[in-house]
Protein backbone atom coordinates (compact mmCIF):
# COMPACT_ATOMS: atom_id res chain seq x y z
CA UNK A 1 0.00 0.00 0.00
CA UNK A 2 2.94 2.30 0.76
CA UNK A 3 4.02 1.89 -2.87
CA UNK A 4 0.60 2.88 -4.21
CA UNK A 5 1.86 6.27 -5.39
CA UNK A 6 4.47 4.54 -7.58
CA UNK A 7 1.82 2.35 -9.25
CA UNK A 8 -0.43 5.37 -9.74
CA UNK A 9 2.34 7.33 -11.47
CA UNK A 10 3.25 4.31 -13.61
CA UNK A 11 -0.38 4.13 -14.78
CA UNK A 12 -0.28 7.85 -15.54
CA UNK A 13 2.91 7.40 -17.58
CA UNK A 14 1.29 4.69 -19.70
CA UNK A 15 -1.48 7.12 -20.69
CA UNK A 16 0.96 9.99 -21.27
CA UNK A 17 3.25 7.85 -23.42
CA UNK A 18 0.33 6.93 -25.68
CA UNK A 19 -0.49 10.60 -26.23
CA UNK A 20 2.89 12.19 -26.95
CA UNK A 21 6.02 11.36 -28.98
CA UNK A 22 8.73 9.11 -27.58
CA UNK A 23 11.35 11.86 -27.56
CA UNK A 24 9.07 14.26 -25.67
CA UNK A 25 8.18 11.49 -23.24
CA UNK A 26 11.86 10.67 -22.61
CA UNK A 27 12.84 14.31 -22.20
CA UNK A 28 10.02 15.59 -20.01
CA UNK A 29 8.50 12.62 -18.15
CA UNK A 30 11.15 9.95 -17.57
CA UNK A 31 13.16 12.23 -15.19
CA UNK A 32 10.08 12.75 -12.96
CA UNK A 33 10.06 10.87 -9.62
CA UNK A 34 6.81 10.17 -7.72
CA UNK A 35 7.08 11.04 -4.00
CA UNK A 36 3.75 10.41 -2.27
CA UNK A 37 -0.01 10.06 -2.64
CA UNK A 38 -2.13 11.54 0.10
CA UNK A 39 -5.78 12.68 0.11
CA UNK A 40 -6.03 12.28 -3.68
CA UNK A 41 -2.97 14.53 -4.14
CA UNK A 42 -0.07 12.93 -6.02
CA UNK A 43 3.28 14.66 -5.38
CA UNK A 44 6.00 14.35 -8.01
CA UNK A 45 9.56 15.68 -8.08
CA UNK A 46 10.91 17.49 -11.16
CA UNK A 47 14.57 18.45 -11.73
CA UNK A 48 14.10 22.20 -12.09
CA UNK A 49 11.77 25.17 -12.27
CA UNK A 50 12.12 25.03 -16.04
CA UNK A 51 10.66 21.49 -16.09
CA UNK A 52 7.71 22.74 -14.07
CA UNK A 53 7.15 25.71 -16.38
CA UNK A 54 7.54 23.67 -19.58
CA UNK A 55 5.24 20.84 -18.45
CA UNK A 56 2.62 23.29 -17.24
CA UNK A 57 2.71 25.22 -20.52
CA UNK A 58 2.67 22.23 -22.87
CA UNK A 59 1.09 19.29 -21.03
CA UNK A 60 -1.24 20.78 -18.39
CA UNK A 61 -4.46 19.51 -20.00
CA UNK A 62 -3.12 16.01 -20.57
CA UNK A 63 -1.82 15.84 -16.99
CA UNK A 64 -5.12 17.00 -15.47
CA UNK A 65 -7.14 14.45 -17.44
CA UNK A 66 -4.66 11.69 -16.62
CA UNK A 67 -4.60 12.44 -12.90
CA UNK A 68 -8.40 12.59 -12.70
CA UNK A 69 -8.69 9.30 -14.61
CA UNK A 70 -6.53 7.63 -11.93
CA UNK A 71 -7.61 9.48 -8.77
CA UNK A 72 -11.15 10.58 -9.60
CA UNK A 73 -12.59 14.08 -10.09
CA UNK A 74 -10.92 15.38 -6.91
CA UNK A 75 -7.49 14.16 -7.96
CA UNK A 76 -4.77 16.81 -7.92
CA UNK A 77 -1.04 17.07 -8.59
CA UNK A 78 1.71 18.84 -6.68
CA UNK A 79 5.33 19.38 -7.67
CA UNK A 80 8.51 19.33 -5.64
CA UNK A 81 10.96 21.43 -7.61
CA UNK A 82 14.72 21.14 -7.13
CA UNK A 83 15.95 24.73 -7.34
CA UNK A 84 19.56 24.01 -6.41
CA UNK A 85 21.54 20.91 -5.47
CA UNK A 86 21.81 22.25 -1.93
CA UNK A 87 18.01 22.20 -1.71
CA UNK A 88 17.51 18.58 -2.85
CA UNK A 89 16.97 17.41 0.70
CA UNK A 90 14.17 19.94 1.08
CA UNK A 91 12.89 20.89 -2.39
CA UNK A 92 10.48 23.77 -2.76
CA UNK A 93 6.86 22.69 -3.32
CA UNK A 94 4.62 24.28 -5.94
CA UNK A 95 0.97 23.32 -6.42
CA UNK A 96 -0.24 22.66 -9.93
CA UNK A 97 -2.65 25.52 -10.61
CA UNK A 98 -6.13 24.87 -11.93
CA UNK A 99 -6.88 26.29 -15.38
CA UNK A 100 -9.28 28.84 -13.93
CA UNK A 101 -6.95 30.06 -11.17
CA UNK A 102 -3.80 32.13 -11.25
CA UNK A 103 -0.40 30.47 -11.26
CA UNK A 104 0.95 29.87 -7.77
CA UNK A 105 4.39 31.44 -7.46
CA UNK A 106 7.09 29.89 -5.30
CA UNK A 107 8.14 32.80 -3.08
CA UNK A 108 11.65 31.41 -2.61
CA UNK A 109 12.22 31.18 -6.33
CA UNK A 110 10.76 34.64 -6.90
CA UNK A 111 13.25 36.23 -4.53
CA UNK A 112 16.14 34.12 -5.83
CA UNK A 113 15.66 35.27 -9.41
CA UNK A 114 14.90 38.90 -8.67
CA UNK A 115 11.19 38.96 -9.47
CA UNK A 116 10.53 41.09 -6.39
CA UNK A 117 13.58 43.30 -6.87
CA UNK A 118 12.70 45.07 -10.12
CA UNK A 119 12.21 48.45 -8.42
CA UNK A 120 15.38 48.32 -6.33
CA UNK A 121 17.72 50.99 -7.73
CA UNK A 122 21.11 49.87 -8.93
CA UNK A 123 23.77 52.01 -7.19
CA UNK A 124 26.49 50.82 -9.56
CA UNK A 125 25.01 52.24 -12.76
CA UNK A 126 25.97 55.82 -13.58
CA UNK A 127 22.81 57.99 -14.01
CA UNK A 128 21.95 58.52 -17.66
CA UNK A 129 24.14 55.66 -18.87
CA UNK A 130 21.06 53.56 -19.69
CA UNK A 131 20.15 56.03 -22.42
CA UNK A 132 23.15 54.94 -24.48
CA UNK A 133 22.12 52.86 -27.50
CA UNK A 134 24.21 49.68 -27.42
CA UNK A 135 24.57 47.65 -30.61
CA UNK A 136 23.68 44.03 -29.96
CA UNK A 137 26.39 42.57 -32.29
CA UNK A 138 24.04 39.74 -33.29
CA UNK A 139 24.05 37.99 -36.64
CA UNK A 140 20.41 38.45 -37.57
CA UNK A 141 20.46 35.57 -40.05
CA UNK A 142 20.97 33.12 -37.16
CA UNK A 143 17.48 32.35 -35.91
CA UNK A 144 15.54 29.45 -34.42
CA UNK A 145 13.71 29.09 -37.74
CA UNK A 146 16.88 27.91 -39.48
CA UNK A 147 18.33 26.04 -36.48
CA UNK A 148 17.19 22.51 -37.27
CA UNK A 149 15.96 20.57 -34.25
CA UNK A 150 17.08 16.99 -33.61
CA UNK A 151 17.90 14.62 -30.76
CA UNK A 152 21.39 16.15 -30.76
CA UNK A 153 20.21 19.61 -29.70
CA UNK A 154 16.60 19.36 -28.48
CA UNK A 155 17.27 20.16 -24.83
CA UNK A 156 19.59 23.09 -25.58
CA UNK A 157 17.23 24.48 -28.23
CA UNK A 158 14.16 24.19 -25.96
CA UNK A 159 16.01 25.82 -23.07
CA UNK A 160 17.26 28.57 -25.38
CA UNK A 161 13.74 29.37 -26.53
CA UNK A 162 12.54 29.44 -22.92
CA UNK A 163 15.31 31.86 -21.98
CA UNK A 164 14.57 34.10 -24.97
CA UNK A 165 10.88 34.11 -24.07
CA UNK A 166 11.48 35.01 -20.42
CA UNK A 167 15.09 36.18 -19.86
CA UNK A 168 16.23 36.10 -16.25
CA UNK A 169 13.01 34.45 -15.05
CA UNK A 170 13.78 30.76 -15.51
CA UNK A 171 16.17 28.59 -13.53
CA UNK A 172 18.36 28.41 -16.64
CA UNK A 173 20.52 31.29 -15.50
CA UNK A 174 23.12 30.88 -16.72
CA UNK A 175 22.33 28.71 -19.72
CA UNK A 176 25.65 26.98 -20.45
CA UNK A 177 25.85 25.46 -23.95
CA UNK A 178 28.85 23.30 -24.88
CA UNK A 179 30.00 21.20 -27.83
CA UNK A 180 32.88 20.48 -30.15
CA UNK A 181 33.51 23.02 -32.89
CA UNK A 182 31.07 23.39 -35.78
CA UNK A 183 27.98 21.93 -34.11
CA UNK A 184 25.92 25.12 -33.78
CA UNK A 185 26.87 26.83 -30.50
CA UNK A 186 27.27 30.25 -32.09
CA UNK A 187 24.15 29.84 -34.22
CA UNK A 188 22.10 28.96 -31.14
CA UNK A 189 23.41 31.78 -28.95
CA UNK A 190 22.70 34.31 -31.72
CA UNK A 191 19.21 32.81 -32.19
CA UNK A 192 18.53 33.28 -28.47
CA UNK A 193 19.61 36.90 -28.67
CA UNK A 194 17.58 37.63 -31.80
CA UNK A 195 14.40 36.11 -30.37
CA UNK A 196 14.83 37.93 -27.05
CA UNK A 197 15.44 41.23 -28.87
CA UNK A 198 12.25 40.74 -30.87
CA UNK A 199 10.24 39.73 -27.79
CA UNK A 200 11.60 42.51 -25.56
CA UNK A 201 12.77 45.49 -27.65
CA UNK A 202 13.14 47.56 -24.49
CA UNK A 203 15.82 45.22 -23.08
CA UNK A 204 19.52 45.66 -23.74
CA UNK A 205 20.89 42.55 -25.46
CA UNK A 206 24.59 42.09 -26.16
CA UNK A 207 26.57 39.32 -27.85
CA UNK A 208 30.30 39.30 -27.20
CA UNK A 209 33.02 36.69 -27.63
CA UNK A 210 35.23 35.90 -24.64
CA UNK A 211 38.19 37.03 -26.72
CA UNK A 212 36.55 40.40 -27.38
CA UNK A 213 35.63 40.71 -23.69
CA UNK A 214 39.28 40.11 -22.76
CA UNK A 215 40.50 42.73 -25.25
CA UNK A 216 38.01 45.31 -23.92
CA UNK A 217 39.09 44.60 -20.34
CA UNK A 218 42.79 44.95 -21.22
CA UNK A 219 42.12 48.29 -22.94
CA UNK A 220 40.05 49.48 -19.95
CA UNK A 221 42.95 48.76 -17.60
CA UNK A 222 45.40 50.50 -19.96
CA UNK A 223 43.16 53.56 -20.34
CA UNK A 224 42.35 53.63 -16.59
CA UNK A 225 38.60 53.28 -17.15
CA UNK A 226 38.01 50.02 -15.29
CA UNK A 227 34.86 51.35 -13.59
CA UNK A 228 33.33 52.39 -16.92
CA UNK A 229 33.99 48.91 -18.28
CA UNK A 230 32.23 47.26 -15.32
CA UNK A 231 29.32 49.74 -15.41
CA UNK A 232 28.83 49.08 -19.11
CA UNK A 233 28.33 45.37 -18.59
CA UNK A 234 26.21 45.85 -15.46
CA UNK A 235 23.51 47.57 -17.49
CA UNK A 236 23.11 44.68 -19.97
CA UNK A 237 19.82 42.77 -19.57
CA UNK A 238 20.83 39.71 -21.62
CA UNK A 239 24.53 38.97 -21.98
CA UNK A 240 25.51 36.32 -24.52
CA UNK A 241 29.18 35.41 -24.13
CA UNK A 242 30.66 33.02 -26.68
CA UNK A 243 33.64 30.66 -26.23
CA UNK A 244 34.13 31.19 -22.50
CA UNK A 245 37.00 28.67 -22.61
CA UNK A 246 39.22 31.49 -23.93
CA UNK A 247 39.23 32.90 -20.38
CA UNK A 248 41.09 29.82 -19.10
CA UNK A 249 44.33 30.93 -17.41
CA UNK A 250 43.40 34.65 -17.55
CA UNK A 251 43.04 35.28 -13.82
CA UNK A 252 42.28 39.01 -13.84
CA UNK A 253 39.75 38.72 -16.68
CA UNK A 254 38.05 35.85 -14.83
CA UNK A 255 37.89 38.00 -11.70
CA UNK A 256 36.13 40.91 -13.38
CA UNK A 257 33.77 38.53 -15.18
CA UNK A 258 32.99 36.89 -11.83
CA UNK A 259 31.87 40.23 -10.37
CA UNK A 260 29.82 41.11 -13.47
CA UNK A 261 28.23 37.65 -13.41
CA UNK A 262 27.32 37.97 -9.72
CA UNK A 263 25.77 41.39 -10.17
CA UNK A 264 23.70 40.39 -13.19
CA UNK A 265 22.49 37.16 -11.61
CA UNK A 266 21.54 38.78 -8.31
CA UNK A 267 19.24 41.33 -9.95
CA UNK A 268 17.61 38.81 -12.29
CA UNK A 269 19.41 39.51 -15.54
CA UNK A 270 20.16 36.68 -17.97
CA UNK A 271 23.47 35.14 -19.01
CA UNK A 272 24.00 32.64 -21.83
CA UNK A 273 27.46 31.12 -22.18
CA UNK A 274 29.03 28.78 -24.73
CA UNK A 275 32.14 26.64 -24.43
CA UNK A 276 33.91 23.77 -26.16
CA UNK A 277 33.82 21.79 -22.89
CA UNK A 278 31.38 21.23 -20.01
CA UNK A 279 32.13 23.26 -16.85
CA UNK A 280 33.74 20.28 -15.09
CA UNK A 281 36.40 20.03 -17.83
CA UNK A 282 37.42 23.71 -17.91
CA UNK A 283 40.78 23.33 -16.20
CA UNK A 284 42.37 26.68 -15.45
CA UNK A 285 39.05 28.36 -14.65
CA UNK A 286 38.52 29.62 -11.09
CA UNK A 287 36.47 27.25 -8.92
CA UNK A 288 34.05 30.00 -7.87
CA UNK A 289 33.27 30.73 -11.54
CA UNK A 290 32.80 27.06 -12.36
CA UNK A 291 30.37 26.68 -9.46
CA UNK A 292 28.29 29.55 -10.87
CA UNK A 293 28.30 28.05 -14.35
CA UNK A 294 26.60 25.04 -12.77
CA UNK A 295 23.81 27.11 -11.20
CA UNK A 296 21.64 26.89 -14.27
CA UNK A 297 21.54 24.30 -17.04
CA UNK A 298 24.50 22.81 -18.91
CA UNK A 299 23.27 21.54 -22.29
CA UNK A 300 25.36 19.69 -24.86
CA UNK A 301 25.11 19.96 -28.62
CA UNK A 302 26.24 16.65 -30.11
CA UNK A 303 26.82 15.58 -33.69
CA UNK A 304 23.46 15.40 -35.52
CA UNK A 305 22.33 11.96 -36.60
CA UNK A 306 21.74 11.04 -40.24
CA UNK A 307 18.11 12.24 -40.37
CA UNK A 308 19.00 15.59 -38.80
CA UNK A 309 21.90 16.06 -41.22
CA UNK A 310 19.51 15.42 -44.12
CA UNK A 311 17.12 18.03 -42.68
CA UNK A 312 20.00 20.54 -42.31
CA UNK A 313 21.03 20.07 -45.94
CA UNK A 314 17.45 20.37 -47.22
CA UNK A 315 16.92 23.55 -45.21
CA UNK A 316 20.18 25.05 -46.47
CA UNK A 317 19.51 24.38 -50.18
CA UNK A 318 15.91 25.55 -49.81
CA UNK A 319 17.03 28.87 -48.33
CA UNK A 320 19.63 29.24 -51.10
CA UNK A 321 17.11 28.42 -53.83
CA UNK A 322 19.00 25.30 -54.91
CA UNK A 323 17.61 21.94 -55.98
CA UNK A 324 19.49 18.68 -55.35
CA UNK A 325 18.31 15.10 -55.75
CA UNK A 326 17.68 12.96 -52.68
CA UNK A 327 20.60 10.70 -53.69
CA UNK A 328 23.03 13.61 -53.46
CA UNK A 329 21.53 14.90 -50.20
CA UNK A 330 21.71 11.47 -48.57
CA UNK A 331 25.26 10.91 -49.84
CA UNK A 332 26.39 14.20 -48.30
CA UNK A 333 24.64 13.40 -45.02
CA UNK A 334 26.13 9.90 -44.83
CA UNK A 335 29.67 10.86 -45.87
CA UNK A 336 30.28 14.03 -43.85
CA UNK A 337 29.84 13.28 -40.17
CA UNK A 338 32.34 15.53 -38.42
CA UNK A 339 30.35 18.75 -38.00
CA UNK A 340 27.62 20.92 -39.47
CA UNK A 341 30.05 23.58 -40.66
CA UNK A 342 31.82 21.05 -42.86
CA UNK A 343 28.49 19.98 -44.39
CA UNK A 344 27.71 23.59 -45.29
CA UNK A 345 31.22 24.07 -46.68
CA UNK A 346 30.86 20.96 -48.85
CA UNK A 347 27.56 22.25 -50.20
CA UNK A 348 29.12 25.59 -51.13
CA UNK A 349 32.03 23.84 -52.86
CA UNK A 350 29.70 21.54 -54.76
CA UNK A 351 27.48 24.33 -56.05
CA UNK A 352 30.44 26.60 -56.89
CA UNK A 353 32.25 23.83 -58.77
CA UNK A 354 29.16 22.96 -60.79
CA UNK A 355 28.53 26.62 -61.56
CA UNK A 356 32.08 27.52 -62.64
CA UNK A 357 32.63 24.30 -64.58
CA UNK A 358 29.13 24.51 -66.05
CA UNK A 359 28.47 20.95 -65.04
CA UNK A 360 25.28 19.39 -63.78
CA UNK A 361 25.20 18.72 -60.05
CA UNK A 362 24.93 14.94 -60.02
CA UNK A 363 25.95 12.12 -57.71
CA UNK A 364 29.23 11.45 -59.54
CA UNK A 365 30.32 15.07 -59.14
CA UNK A 366 29.31 14.98 -55.47
CA UNK A 367 31.37 11.82 -54.85
CA UNK A 368 34.39 13.25 -56.65
CA UNK A 369 34.29 16.51 -54.73
CA UNK A 370 33.35 15.16 -51.31
CA UNK A 371 36.01 12.46 -51.40
CA UNK A 372 38.62 15.17 -51.87
CA UNK A 373 37.19 17.20 -49.00
CA UNK A 374 36.96 14.24 -46.64
CA UNK A 375 40.56 13.25 -47.41
CA UNK A 376 41.71 16.70 -46.34
CA UNK A 377 40.35 16.27 -42.82
CA UNK A 378 40.77 13.64 -40.17
CA UNK A 379 37.42 12.00 -40.65
CA UNK A 380 35.76 11.15 -37.36
CA UNK A 381 33.81 7.94 -37.07
CA UNK A 382 30.14 8.61 -36.32
CA UNK A 383 27.71 6.68 -34.16
CA UNK A 384 25.59 6.17 -37.28
CA UNK A 385 28.47 4.48 -39.09
CA UNK A 386 29.33 2.30 -36.09
CA UNK A 387 25.72 1.16 -35.77
CA UNK A 388 25.59 0.28 -39.48
CA UNK A 389 28.85 -1.69 -39.33
CA UNK A 390 27.79 -3.61 -36.21
CA UNK A 391 24.33 -4.32 -37.64
CA UNK A 392 25.78 -5.48 -40.98
CA UNK A 393 28.16 -7.78 -39.12
CA UNK A 394 25.39 -9.41 -37.08
CA UNK A 395 22.83 -9.19 -39.91
CA UNK A 396 20.28 -7.20 -37.89
CA UNK A 397 18.61 -3.91 -38.78
CA UNK A 398 19.53 -0.57 -37.22
CA UNK A 399 15.86 -0.13 -36.29
CA UNK A 400 15.98 -3.35 -34.28
CA UNK A 401 19.20 -2.26 -32.56
CA UNK A 402 17.47 0.98 -31.47
CA UNK A 403 14.27 -0.81 -30.42
CA UNK A 404 13.38 -2.11 -26.95
CA UNK A 405 13.95 -5.73 -28.03
CA UNK A 406 15.64 -7.95 -25.42
CA UNK A 407 16.60 -10.71 -27.84
CA UNK A 408 20.12 -11.89 -27.15
CA UNK A 409 21.57 -11.01 -30.57
CA UNK A 410 19.95 -7.54 -30.49
CA UNK A 411 21.17 -6.80 -26.97
CA UNK A 412 24.69 -7.90 -27.90
CA UNK A 413 24.72 -5.76 -31.05
CA UNK A 414 23.44 -2.78 -29.05
CA UNK A 415 26.13 -3.24 -26.38
CA UNK A 416 28.84 -3.46 -29.03
CA UNK A 417 27.54 -0.30 -30.73
CA UNK A 418 27.79 1.49 -27.37
CA UNK A 419 31.27 0.05 -26.73
CA UNK A 420 32.67 1.14 -30.11
CA UNK A 421 30.91 4.53 -29.92
CA UNK A 422 32.65 5.21 -26.60
CA UNK A 423 35.96 4.02 -28.05
CA UNK A 424 35.91 5.78 -31.42
CA UNK A 425 33.84 8.95 -30.90
CA UNK A 426 33.97 11.97 -28.63
CA UNK A 427 30.28 11.71 -27.80
CA UNK A 428 29.17 11.81 -24.18
CA UNK A 429 27.84 8.65 -22.53
CA UNK A 430 24.39 10.25 -22.38
CA UNK A 431 24.43 10.98 -26.11
CA UNK A 432 25.63 7.46 -26.95
CA UNK A 433 22.86 5.97 -24.83
CA UNK A 434 20.23 8.21 -26.40
CA UNK A 435 21.36 7.24 -29.89
CA UNK A 436 21.54 3.52 -29.05
CA UNK A 437 17.98 2.67 -28.06
CA UNK A 438 17.30 5.73 -25.89
CA UNK A 439 19.28 4.37 -22.93
CA UNK A 440 20.92 6.30 -20.09
CA UNK A 441 24.64 6.74 -19.39
CA UNK A 442 24.62 3.98 -16.75
CA UNK A 443 23.47 1.49 -19.38
CA UNK A 444 26.35 2.53 -21.64
CA UNK A 445 28.88 1.96 -18.84
CA UNK A 446 27.32 -1.44 -18.10
CA UNK A 447 27.49 -2.36 -21.82
CA UNK A 448 31.19 -1.43 -21.98
CA UNK A 449 31.98 -3.51 -18.87
CA UNK A 450 30.04 -6.46 -20.31
CA UNK A 451 31.92 -6.28 -23.62
CA UNK A 452 35.31 -6.07 -21.85
CA UNK A 453 34.44 -9.09 -19.69
CA UNK A 454 33.37 -11.13 -22.73
CA UNK A 455 36.57 -10.17 -24.60
CA UNK A 456 38.58 -11.73 -21.75
CA UNK A 457 36.44 -14.88 -21.37
CA UNK A 458 35.02 -15.67 -24.84
CA UNK A 459 37.54 -16.23 -27.65
CA UNK A 460 34.92 -16.22 -30.41
CA UNK A 461 33.42 -12.98 -29.12
CA UNK A 462 36.90 -11.44 -28.83
CA UNK A 463 37.59 -12.37 -32.45
CA UNK A 464 34.32 -10.72 -33.56
CA UNK A 465 35.25 -7.54 -31.69
CA UNK A 466 38.65 -7.44 -33.44
CA UNK A 467 37.03 -7.91 -36.86
CA UNK A 468 34.46 -5.17 -36.28
CA UNK A 469 37.17 -2.85 -34.95
CA UNK A 470 39.21 -3.35 -38.15
CA UNK A 471 36.16 -2.57 -40.31
CA UNK A 472 35.57 0.66 -38.36
CA UNK A 473 39.22 1.72 -38.68
CA UNK A 474 39.20 1.01 -42.43
CA UNK A 475 36.02 3.08 -42.79
CA UNK A 476 37.58 6.01 -40.94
Amino acid sequence: MSEHYIDTWKNCLKIIRDNIGQQSYSTWFEPIIPLELKDNVLTIQVPSQFFYEWIEEHYIDLLKKTIKSQLGPKGRLEYNIIVDSSLKSNPQSVKLPARESEKVENPHISVLYGRNNKEIPNPFVIPGLRKVNIHHQLKETYTFDNFIEGDCNRLARSAGMAVASNPGKTTFNPLFIYSATGLGKSHLIHAIGNLAKNNFPEKTVLYVSADQFTTQFTEAIRDKCYNDFVHFYQMIDLLLIDDIHFLVGKTRTQEVFFHIFNHMHQIGKQLVITSDKPPADLQGMEARLLSRFKWGLSAELSMPDFDTRVAIIKNKIYNDGITLSNDIIEYLAYTITTNVREIEGALISLIAHASFAKREVNLDLAKQLINNIVKEVDKEVSIDLIQKIVCDYFKVSVNMLNSTSRKREIVQARQLAMYFSKKHTKSSLQNIGTRCGNKDHATVLYACRTVNNLIETDKQFSKSVEEIDKIILISK
